[in-house]
């Protein structure tokens, strides 16, 4: 009975093994993750295998090397020869020679006005970093694109005032040769509008020295304060600003339109009637153009109101930057000289 038992157990546990070797169609969630486990497992157990051959390779290599080196050069030579000579010749040579803290690294990037980190930088990259920058500025090539116009002349404003203050002395008589012109006359717009380019070349010329010769007589400790280097540099800006103004004047190719607003801006100066003047810069900057508002062609003819735009009424600040730019200085002259000659009328002064 007992060997019945035996031998029905060991057909079925034959029959077993046929099953589970014959190939399935589908195969159960569970079997597949514990297929995949395995796997992995195999795989971590070659890539280690790989690393451990690796390291006793390098180790077995480094031995040798340092028995060779033994056998050739003497104890105290060969403790360090193998590691440290290849980076005494690419790293500290930088450190060593440039070798500053993260914080001084920082702050001397913000004086700059450069980012005080990169994208994947090391604090050795960004000492690395500064030193060029540092070099290059030593060079002079530094080209500050970072900067716009009001913010250089503020950052340079005493050294004009120191040149500007050189050129005070040393024209002191060239300062006579120019001519003592009285008012300008506004019928020369009619009559000869050539005759207008030097006056008011010569009148804003004078006004803007006045303005210089100004900021030089202030007090010193009114030059240092804050709105007393704001005011410098805004003169300083609108010097730069009006020397397109200039060249056009003196080269006569100003239109019209233009010089005649800009005539009567100088004569209504000259006369202290600045409320007058202010209207002529109205209609020099933004004009008095119709603007219309809503539904203006309703038909196929054109209205009347369109006839009324003629070319002396257009608004010349938005013609380009350059025009915009010294026109706003205009305005700035207007008020120095408001400041600097009140008028007796106190109706005329500008809001």
């Amino acid at each position: 009975m007992d060997a019945l038992k035996a031998e029905i157990a060991l057909k079925r546990k034959s029959a077993e093994t046929v099953v589970s070797s014959r190939p399935s169609k589908y195969m159960r969630r569970g079997d597949i993750e514990r297929i995949k486990q395995e796997e992995e497992q195999k795989a971590k157990q070659e890539r280690a295998r790989v690393v451990q051959d690796e390291a006793q390779n390098k180790a077995e290599v480094v031995t040798t090397e340092q028995g060779k080196s033994d056998a050739n050069k003497s104890p105290r030579s060969t403790s360090l020869a193998p590691f440290v000579e290849p980076r005494d010749s690419s790293l500290p040579i930088p450190e060593s020679s440039f070798n500053i803290s993260n914080e001084e690294t920082i702050h001397r990037l913000r004086a700059k006005g450069q980012p005080i980190r990169l994208f994947a930088e090391s604090d050795r990259d960004r000492r690395l970093r500064l030193r060029a920058l540092e070099l290059i500025e030593e060079k002079g090539n530094d080209s500050q694109s970072g900067q716009n116009d009001f913010k250089k002349a503020l950052e340079d404003v005493e050294n004009v005032e120191r040149e500007l203050r050189n050129k005070s002395k040393g024209k002191k008589k060239g300062d006579a040769e120019e001519p003592s012109t009285g008012v300008l006359d506004l019928e020369l717009i009619k009559t000869d509008p050539e005759r207008l380019y030097p006056l008011i070349y010569y009148a804003l010329k004078r006004t803007l020295k006045e303005w210089e010769e100004a900021m030089d007589e202030r007090p010193e400790h009114v030059k240092q304060t804050t709105q007393g280097k704001l005011a410098a540099a805004t003169q300083v800006q609108s010097a730069e600003y009006l020397k397109p103004l200039f060249k056009t004047l003196r080269s006569r190719s100003l239109p019209s339109d233009m010089l005649a607003r800009i005539a009567e801006i100088v004569h209504y100066m000259q006369k202290r009637q600045y409320q007058k003047a202010n209207d002529a810069y109205l209609r020099l900057s933004i004009g008095n153009a119709p603007w219309p508002i809503g539904v203006t062609m309703v038909g196929i003819h054109e209205r009347s109101a369109r006839e009324k735009i003629s070319t002396d009424q257009v608004a010349h600040v938005l013609n380009d930057e350059v025009s915009r730019k010294y026109i706003q200085s205009l305005k700035r002259l207007l008020t120095f000289s408001q400041t600097k000659y009140p008028p007796e009328d106190v109706s005329q002064l500008m809001g």
